[in-house]
């Protein structure tokens, strides 16, 4: 009988944690030695982030006016409920207190009223347009990481250059390029108990005796994959200089980014995700939702940098969300769905100690459709220079089509 990918992920009695698919791919991986190289990590805040609270444009008189029961304080010394001010205009949410330290070393950069151009305000369509890097185009068929992985060739060949810590491959990593989703480092791999051996042996022999050109020439080199990758100990990690992850579900994922980057396994891109950023009641100030929220966000991004410790200097981290909230509250002490929003940047390589783009306003004729944040830089044009200027991308056409990304429209947050 002709041994086919679905018989086996039918009948095989296991589970290849994270992979949806026969690992075939990962032959080549197996005896990568890909080593140390530039990373790229992008955190996606799903469910449309409250810009505007986040980073607070605190000497905005609009602002406070727009938002009587949820604005954040004016900076006041010795007020833990106020903005924690940056340059006399704008302040990071009081619950991002530990992001002023990286902002004040010059790690941490803030692109405010960034976004897509897309005026949607569906999550699903926002979503796949940030995802796809095609804003208005629905029939884009890869994600903008995969179609990046597709333009650039590796120095040395794995196929863990791109690695979502999720439970699906999400659309940003979609396409041709190999890429993984990996949703628990511990739990990755052949699950099968105490006969763990007696299985991986067995599969090996239906491997090697598979009349399929897919799997027979790769059933050695796919297990070996597998080994590489167990060969992490996840159980076994400690991070560096003390540094302690927040529990929950955030924290845990990025001590996973941390893991899969100083593994030295020729990891590219890392892709992770955050939601419950949706909050049109009881959104609260400078307590409640969203400040818990922030707390472990903004903790668990830390955490990972002080844990990377001398490897930011090959990493930059951002984060997007679909879009901004509406610059007033509503009648529920909540925000509905907006439009531009506040991108964060981080690394090494960063210009950090800085809130760039051009700060449209909040006056009522400001306002884009009369509501929301204007929108003054493209996201793709925060992306495309972190592809350019940090991973060394040369064809921007080919990660995002149908848009003209050129170093003209840079922002410059990074030092070149």
């Amino acid at each position: 009988m002709k041994l086919t990918r679905r018989f086996f992920l039918k009948s095989s009695g296991i589970a290849l944690v994270g992979l949806g698919v026969v690992p075939s791919f990962l032959a080549r991986a197996a005896a990568a030695t890909a080593g140390r190289g530039k990373t790229l990590v992008v955190i996606f805040q799903r469910g449309a982030a409250d810009g505007l609270n986040i980073v607070v444009p605190h000497a905005e008189k609009s602002y406070y006016a727009l938002r009587p029961t949820i604005a954040i304080p004016r900076p006041k010394r010795g007020d833990e409920q106020a903005a924690v001010d940056l340059d006399g205009f704008f302040g990071f949410h009081p619950a991002l207190e530990s992001f002023k330290p990286l902002y004040d070393e010059r790690l941490l950069a803030v692109v405010h009223a960034a976004g897509s151009p897309d005026s949607t305000r569906s999550h699903f369509d926002a979503q796949d347009f940030m995802e796809s890097g095609t804003p208005g185009m629905k029939s884009t068929p890869d994600g903008w990481l995969n179609r990046y992985l597709q333009s650039v060739r590796a120095e040395k060949a794995s196929n863990f250059r791109g690695v979502s810590v999720t439970s699906q491959l999400p659309r940003i990593l979609q396409g041709t390029a190999p890429a993984l989703a990996i949703p628990d480092l511990n739990r990755f791999g052949i699950e099968a108990g105490r006969y763990t051996g007696l299985v991986r042996g067995g599969l090996e022999s239906l491997y090697a005796s598979s009349s399929d050109p897919l799997l027979a020439p790769t059933a050695k080199e796919s297990f070996e994959a597998v080994e590489v990758l167990e060969r992490l100990k996840p159980a076994q990690y400690r991070p560096a200089a003390g540094a302690q992850y927040p529990p929950g579900p955030f924290g845990q994922t990025m001590r996973q980014v941390a893991q899969l980057i100083k593994a030295d396994i020729g990891v590219e891109i890392v892709f992770a995700e955050t939601g419950g950023w949706d909050h049109h009641v009881n959104e609260g100030g400078a307590q409640g939702q969203l400040a818990n929220l922030l707390r472990q966000f903004s903790q668990g991004i830390t955490v990972l940098v002080r844990d990377l410790g001398d490897r930011m200097q090959d990493a930059v981290i951002v984060t997007l969300s679909e879009f901004g909230r509406t610059a007033f509250e509503n009648g529920n002490r909540g925000t509905d769905h907006g439009h531009a929003n506040a991108i964060f940047v981080l690394g090494g390589a960063v210009a950090g100690g800085k809130v760039y783009g051009r700060w449209p306003g909040l006056a009522r004729d400001q306002l884009f459709e009369g509501r929301d944040l204007a929108l003054t830089t493209d996201f793709r044009d925060v992306l495309a220079e972190g592809l350019v200027h940090h991973m060394g991308a040369t064809d921007l056409k080919a990660v995002f089509p149908h848009y003209e990304a050129s170093p003209e429209k840079f922002r410059r947050f990074l030092r070149t």
